[in-house]
């Protein structure tokens, strides 16, 4: 049997508790039995005047981002709004039915003037992992790194080209010390500090809408102004670190600074995990100096056509030199400013070997 909704229960009057409005098993009630956010004003209290008209309660500023970002709402304006109109949101925020939300410009002008140069967001994510571990949920011993695009907002045919200075690596000023003793120990003269010093400088595309995201080329369709959040997980999922860089920025230039910042907030891994972008010289001996095992992927040695390949030739240790298939010495002759160790035959040895030509 057809029926039509009655419209006069719109004008009902009922006596009622926003609370009794929200689920039991609402998310905004599991966050609010989990984290007492009362630990925010200390860190804010030194950001505020003891003059003037009262704020804001910070509470409810830190709150509103919590429910953008976990309900995936796509801007503070959006957001605003969606409190205005869900019992749930004005629950968690503490706000009754005719509480005034504040408007969207509230929290973009407290972060411009208050929350900008500080690390206060940082904090709040650190001291809520703090929480996580006391409830033994974090196990940070192992660690798994990686890095993802996010596209920004800008055309990417609104550029200006720029000449910059190329990137120093964190452990540079180590890699020169070592290759210079390395040399010093073949016989070699160091490298002087201006071979060192000298800039070398790249061409990159600047955007003129947000100077700050990088150019980023994945393939001929992938080209895009973007940021690169370089991020660092436990084996249960939970964020242990995080860096966001423009999107032009290499991962692996990225990997000590993360792992520094893990060992400094959470605690130091037992090993280290990441993807062949991560596998280099540098970071295998910064992981290893620091007594983490690191677990990267298996990569073939890449060998051009008519050459032996590396394993096929043999290392004697006692007199530092490499001996071919063919029972011939490499011996060592530099280490280059990358760091790569050099060992080379007599040509006149090699011009006429089998082995090379068979295979050429």
């Amino acid at each position: 049997m057809m029926t039509r909704n009655n419209n006069t229960e719109r004008d009902q009057l009922e006596v009622i508790a926003i609370d009794q409005l929200v689920p039991q098993d609402h998310l905004v009630r599991k966050i609010e039995a989990a984290i007492d956010f009362s630990f925010i004003y200390p860190l804010v209290e030194n950001l505020y005047s003891t003059l003037g008209r009262p704020s804001v309660d910070p509470v409810v500023l830190i709150k509103m981002t919590f429910i953008q970002y976990v309900f995936g709402i796509r801007s503070m304006r959006q957001t605003i709004k969606e409190i205005e109109t869900n019992v749930a949101y004005r629950w968690f925020l503490g706000f009754g039915f005719y509480t005034e939300v504040p408007h969207f410009s509230t929290f973009g002008k407290n972060y411009e003037r208050r929350f900008k140069e500080t690390d206060l967001f940082e904090q709040i994510f650190y001291r809520i992992l703090k929480e996580i571990t006391d409830k033994g949920l974090l196990s940070a011993d192992h660690v798994f790194i990686d890095s993802t695009h996010v596209k920004a907002s800008a055309n990417k045919r609104k550029f200006e080209k720029k000449t910059v200075r190329k990137e120093t690596r964190a452990y540079e000023a180590k890699l020169q010390a070592e290759l210079n003793q390395d040399r010093i120990d073949n016989g070699k003269k160091p490298f002087p500090p201006e071979k060192f010093e000298k800039e070398e400088m790249k061409e990159i595309k600047e955007s003129t809408t947000d100077p700050e995201s990088g150019y980023y080329v994945k393939d001929e369709r992938t080209k895009q102004f973007a940021y690169s959040f370089h991020a660092a997980t436990d084996r249960n999922g939970f964020v242990l670190g995080s860096i966001v860089t423009p999107g032009n920025i290499h991962d692996s230039h990225m990997l000590q600074p993360l792992v520094e910042k893990i060992m400094d907030k959470v605690k130091k891994p037992l090993a280290v995990a990441a993807d062949a972008a991560y596998k280099t010289p540098a970071i295998c001996n910064f992981l290893l100096e620091k007594g983490i095992t690191p677990a990267l992927p298996y990569t073939r040695p890449k060998t051009k056509v008519g050459f032996m390949r590396k394993h096929e030739y043999v290392y004697d240790e006692h007199y530092d030199c490499y001996i071919c298939p063919q029972g011939e010495i490499l011996s060592y002759t530099t280490t280059t400013k990358e760091g790569y160790r050099q060992y080379k035959s007599n040509p006149l040895k090699c011009v006429n070997c089998r082995v090379k030509i068979i295979r050429s």
